[in-house]
């Protein structure tokens, strides 16, 4: 495909800050493809931050960073009327929601009523102030971190905002030798460095491109099929919803053009089903007690559904 040497390029610009995590920046650079947002998961320290950043610059877009403490109120994110007294109306002030990027970091952190006022603006890219409906700027997507659950400050995100992230990602510590070039470089420095490959329009155009992909009906029926089945394990007490089958659909997508090609195979879905599936399904109480893992789990579910031979 035309596009798949833009990609490329992106990737290669990314690398240049995020050392040993090419998977890492692929899954997030299809899930911006996808047109969805991401949940990165992971303790303080490992590069969450300096990613989105570094996402940002190479896609020449708008970037705000809120720090989700437990004061963060929901009118920082999506603004409020304030009066002027020299008007004697009152005016709009924007919150950070108003961007291409937004980096809501620690979101785990900040009260259940301040995590709420994302979800409309995730879900419909607008945000109702006071009855007035606020559109925010095209592209958009959000990168959340969040802390592991029982880190010091921390609340669990209510499923509802869970599933509205397109897909949850773990960075995890550097390898030993990508830790050293970590130490040799400068990474504020780097992210200097970091040249713009697209912008946001060639970035609107490339997702156009990523939905009109060519989807076999057999494929369909697989993602529906996977869907099913982890609705109706009994290793499941919480299963993929509606929305986590259409996550899936986008990512093997992305994944499918990043990848250089204009269909959907079957290990395009394969290559996406952890970060679309991990932070939406639960686990029952006996299947924790007997100790299973959620990701195997998972591939076990998937490996046990036949492949569709794709026309």
């Amino acid at each position: 495909m035309t596009q798949n040497n833009t990609t490329n390029q992106v990737v290669d610009e990314i690398k240049k800050v995020i050392h040993g995590k090419d998977e890492i920046i692929k899954a997030v650079l299809a899930t911006i493809l996808a047109g969805g947002h991401v949940l990165l998961e992971d303790i303080p320290g490992v590069g969450k931050t300096t990613l989105a950043v570094s996402f940002s610059k190479a896609m020449s877009l708008t970037y705000r960073r809120v720090q989700f403490t437990p004061d963060v109120l929901p009118s920082d994110i999506v603004g409020f009327k304030l009066f002027d007294r020299e008007s004697g109306e009152f005016r709009f002030e924007e919150g950070s929601i108003y961007t291409n990027l937004f980096l809501a970091d620690e979101i785990n952190r900040t009260s259940p009523k301040t995590q709420s006022a994302l979800l409309e603006v995730m879900e419909e890219r607008q945000v109702t102030v006071e009855g007035e409906m606020r559109k925010v700027p095209e592209p958009f997507f959000v990168i959340a971190t969040q802390n592991p659950f029982g880190s010091s400050g921390t609340q669990r995100l209510p499923e509802s905002q869970l599933d509205r992230f397109m897909t949850c990602l773990t960075m995890g510590y550097p390898a030993h030798a990508d830790a050293i070039d970590v130490l040799k470089g400068d990474s504020h420095t780097d992210i200097k460095n970091v040249n713009a490959i697209v912008n946001a329009d060639t970035l609107l155009l490339m997702q156009k491109e990523v939905a009109n992909l060519h989807v076999d009906e057999s494929i369909y029926d697989y993602i529906v099929t996977i869907t099913e089945e982890t609705r109706n394990d009994s290793h499941y007490s919480l299963g993929l919803s509606p929305r986590g089958s259409i996550a899936l659909l986008q990512m093997s997508k992305a994944n499918a053009y990043l990848n250089g090609r204009d269909y959907v195979i079957p290990e395009d879905i394969e290559d996406i089903f952890l970060p679309v599936s991990k932070h939406r399904v639960k686990l029952t109480t006996q299947s924790i007690a007997a100790g299973d893992d959620l990701e195997m789990t998972l591939l076990n579910t998937l490996h046990n559904i036949p492949q569709p031979k794709v026309n």
